[in-house]
């Protein structure tokens, strides 16, 4: 995930985010996270024809709010792969991983406050140990080698969120049976040494084909209460909904109406977590693309000049979360002050 901008964190001053018990912060600020995903940023980045549409699409993101960006850093084989070949890389592609100088700022990876946190792997799985110790064993390996070259950003594991055999009395919560059978367990993965905060996904749609739009609203609440309430209870670290969206294709129980509400529920949850400073910290929604890439649109796609709507929404829980963003750490119980006196509701 790349952190492009943020009202929280001013241009002079960028910091590495941190996490404090189950809240992300920037020096003694809360960082709440409102953003997206665009997974095809560095395949476009690599073709000058193209790389234009990166900019685009951070110009309109910025413009509602939205300072945080989940992207591939991984491609193997095939077309603009950033390994073409068992450790062949492709230096074109390299410019747009933790070692490697950035030719353009001349910072290494890791060492860029604007880089929000590393992911290990998107929607691990493995299904041939559905008791989770193969899998297990892999995140423990990875999360170490990710951590002893960059001990500076957060890391996070990636998994979809569904519970496993470590916590019998949550495995109700997933959306169906076979959830808990492929070898992810998501109390017990995140557990694991050097990860910094729980990533969750939240697809009713695909989950729960065939459910009607208010029972797969409902599970998305449920889905959400279980696992903030689990990141504060069991974990003690942020949670992120990393991924989140309905699909408006036809034959989808989804239009564009009931997608933003949808939307809206995700945000209001979150802000009921974020107003008692719980481990809510944020959702990624997946995805956002620039006009003209609408080829690339798997159904989940939001072009925000044409989704007025939904860009609404998102821009008003991006100012809601400002203020909080704008506050003491809650930690400090609202006591500190700035300048000699003491702010209404924080610094």
């Amino acid at each position: 995930m790349h952190q492009a901008s943020s009202e929280a964190i001013r241009d002079d001053q960028w910091r590495t985010v941190k996490t404090r018990g189950s809240q992300f912060v920037v020096g003694d600020r809360p960082f709440y996270v409102n953003g997206f995903n665009a997974y095809w940023l560095m395949i476009l980045a690599a073709d000058p024809s193209t790389r234009g549409k990166v900019t685009e699409v951070f110009q309109q993101a910025a413009a509602v709010g939205l300072p945080v960006c989940r992207t591939w850093g991984f491609n193997d084989g095939g077309w603009r792969a950033l390994q073409k070949s068992p450790a062949v890389y492709d230096e074109d592609v390299f410019k747009n991983m933790l070692t490697r100088m950035n030719t353009y700022t001349n910072v290494t990876y890791k060492d860029d406050p604007t880089i929000f946190a590393w992911e290990i792997m998107n929607e691990l799985r493995c299904t041939s140990d559905p008791t989770g110790n193969k899998l297990q064993a892999w995140i423990r390996e990875m999360a170490f080698h990710v951590k002893s070259i960059d001990p500076d950003h957060l890391l996070e594991v990636g998994a979809e969120g569904f519970y496993g055999p470590s916590s019998p009395a949550r495995l109700q919560a997933n959306p169906n049976t076979y959830a808990g059978q492929v070898g992810t367990d998501f109390i017990r993965n995140h557990r694991v040494l050097g990860v910094d905060f729980a990533s969750v996904h939240i697809y009713p749609d695909t989950w729960m084909s065939g459910a009607s739009v208010e029972e797969q609203l409902k599970f998305a609440q449920s889905w959400m209460q279980a696992h903030i309430a689990d990141t504060e209870g069991e974990l003690g670290m942020p949670v992120v909904f990393t991924e989140f969206g309905v699909s408006t294709k036809a034959r989808s129980t989804f239009n564009a109406t009931s997608r933003d509400q949808f939307i809206q529920a995700v945000y209001g949850l979150l802000l009921d977590s974020t107003r008692r400073g719980g481990a809510g910290a944020g959702a990624l929604l997946w995805q956002v693309f620039p006009e003209g890439m609408e080829y690339m649109d798997d159904g989940y796609g939001i072009v925000l000049p044409k989704a007025k709507a939904t860009a609404g929404i998102m821009s008003v829980n991006s100012k809601r979360l400002v203020v909080f963003n704008s506050r003491c750490a809650w930690s400090c119980h609202w006591g500190c002050r700035k300048g000699g006196a003491a702010a209404v509701g924080g610094c």
